[in-house]
């Protein structure tokens, strides 16, 4: 897997984040997207994918809830995956620099 797909995979994911946050695309849409995207995970350190299920599997629980409740903030939680999203980025940028 190339980082040309994981860079692809990422932008999505990134895009779908936006669509999410203004309410034109559902959390659970979301989440499956990040769970598939094998050619980004297996591009980032293991630290990554450990870090962004934890994420995913908050964001499911929380999705269950009609209304912001106190442990699972779905506001926060995507916050929280949009930094992990340009974490992800600087570090693709970096192994990209470092292999041309």
């Amino acid at each position: 897997m190339s980082n040309l797909s994981a860079a692809q995979e990422l932008k999505t994911l990134s895009e779908q984040l936006l669509q999410v946050q203004a309410d034109q695309l559902r959390t659970a849409d979301l989440v499956h997207t990040a769970r598939v995207s094998q050619a980004l995970l297996t591009a980032l350190p293991e630290k990554y994918s450990l870090v962004l299920n934890d994420i995913l599997d908050r964001l499911e629980s929380g999705a269950l809830f009609t209304e912001e409740s106190c442990s699972f903030s779905q506001r926060d939680l995507l916050d929280s995956l949009a930094v992990w999203v340009n974490k992800a980025q600087a570090t693709l940028n970096t192994s990209t620099s470092q292999s041309a």
